[in-house]
């Protein structure tokens, strides 16, 4: 059986379920014990650092290392806190904690800015991993292993038992073809919904491949429209966040005063029956933009890959632009950054090519002569500009027409 780095396609699913109270229990202990986990691997990591720093020998010290470092198993870890030996806890959610913790550190050292491993507070939001197994089986399937679909709306999870689902798992159950399941997360939002995401792996396309088109687009990014094309068209900003700002404020301010009035009769947040009722109706709210937000993005993303062979867009730093804060609502609202990652997995999945390139002059940039404004004694474009005319050929130009059609011009440039 192959394993899942050895197969050709990956795929990522994921699904809401509803977990029963009991289930909920489960799901919380398990991830009360993945995060445990995890801040243990942090404290254990800072102690023998300040331990490692000790010159002398002395042996009190080196036999304190040791300890430490035979502690950093999932073995060893539940022989030393009891707890964790509990028949609730799935054994591979421990051992998946500490694979987080060094990857952590893998991100760490390849992107400095990522920063160390830090610890996990207790919050609203609960998430553990495990994976599924395939024992004494031939063929990975959908419904052999671990965790495996029994219909199109039940899926067997261990300690968990049996979930309802409701997604788009329906397409890849009618698959006879060898797929395999890795990693699958059990996760709860702030808004109290829960979620089954699994990673899947095929030899297979797990989508179906359109024919070449032969078509070639360069798209420009911006705030006042979402998108401009070089063939001209234009996606319109639907500014989710802007349209509920004013009701989200409004019960953000009552949230507030629940707050302070819990605290002034000194009671715990958790135990504040309108405070948590509050919180629940502002977390619902953020989540409702937020899934407008995602779905908007999917069906552009995939419309621009289905369509065309071959799509270009500018290089954007949102956390650099971020600093404006004229702009920074608007960047956070539009989701730049979420959209061009969209955009590169679905080009690998459809079979399209997908690059960014630096987007230096395209803007100020003539796509019929070249020249560029700020040069030969010319002003530069500003934000008011939306319209404007080259100076060197007098061609009349809309701004961010034409600066998709230099996106389009550098792309192709950049793949020759």
């Amino acid at each position: 059986m192959k394993s899942m780095a050895k197969m050709k396609y990956h795929y990522g699913l994921k699904m809401r379920c509803y977990p029963s109270d009991q289930q909920k229990q489960l799901i919380k202990i398990n991830s009360d014990a993945s995060r445990f986990i995890y801040n243990e691997m942090v404290a254990i990591n800072k102690e023998l650092m300040q331990l490692r720093r000790v010159k002398l020998p002395i042996d009190i010290v080196r036999d304190r290392i040791k300890q430490l470092t035979m502690r950093q198993n999932a073995k060893q870890m539940s022989n030393h806190y009891q707890f964790l030996e509990d028949k609730r806890i799935d054994s591979l959610t421990k051992a998946n904690a500490i694979q987080n913790y060094r990857k952590a550190w893998n991100a760490f050292r390849k992107v400095h800015t990522a920063g160390v491993p830090k610890f996990h507070r207790k919050n609203y939001r609960w998430r553990y991993q495990t994976n599924c197994q395939y024992p004494g089986q031939k063929t990975a399937l959908l419904t052999n292993g671990t965790v495996c679909f029994l219909d199109n709306s039940h899926v067997k999870v261990p300690k968990i038992g049996l979930l309802r689902v409701a997604g788009s798992q329906a397409r890849l159950l009618k698959r006879i073809c060898e797929t395999r399941i890795g990693t699958v997360t059990l996760t709860k939002d702030s808004a109290d919904r829960f979620f089954l995401s699994m990673q899947l792996a095929s030899d297979e396309s797990f989508v179906k491949v359109a024919k070449a088109t032969h078509g070639h687009v360069g798209i420009d990014l911006n705030t006042d429209n979402f998108l401009t094309d070089s063939g001209g068209n234009i996606v319109p900003n639907p500014r989710y966040y802007r349209t509920i700002k004013g009701k989200l404020a409004k019960e953000q301010r009552i949230l507030s005063r629940r707050q302070q009035r819990a605290k002034k009769e000194h009671r715990s947040l958790r135990d504040s029956k309108n405070y948590q009722k509050q919180r629940l109706l502002v977390a619902k709210l953020h989540a409702k933009v937020m899934n407008q937000r995602h779905n908007f993005l999917q069906q552009i993303s995939t419309a621009l890959i289905k369509n065309h062979d071959l799509v270009v867009a500018e290089e954007l730093r949102s956390k650099n632009m971020l600093k404006n804060h004229a702009l920074a609502l608007s960047i956070s609202d539009v989701g730049w950054r979420t959209f061009l990652g969209m955009l590169a997995y679905k080009a690998k999945l459809y079979g399209r090519q997908f690059i960014t390139i630096n987007p230096r002059n395209t803007t100020q940039t003539c796509c019929d002569c070249g020249f560029v404004m700020g040069t030969n004694g010319t002003d530069k474009l500003t934000l008011d500009d939306r319209k404007w005319t080259c100076p060197n050929c007098g061609i009349h130009h809309i701004r961010d027409w034409n600066a998709a059609k230099n996106i389009l011009d550098k792309g192709i440039a950049k793949l020759a």
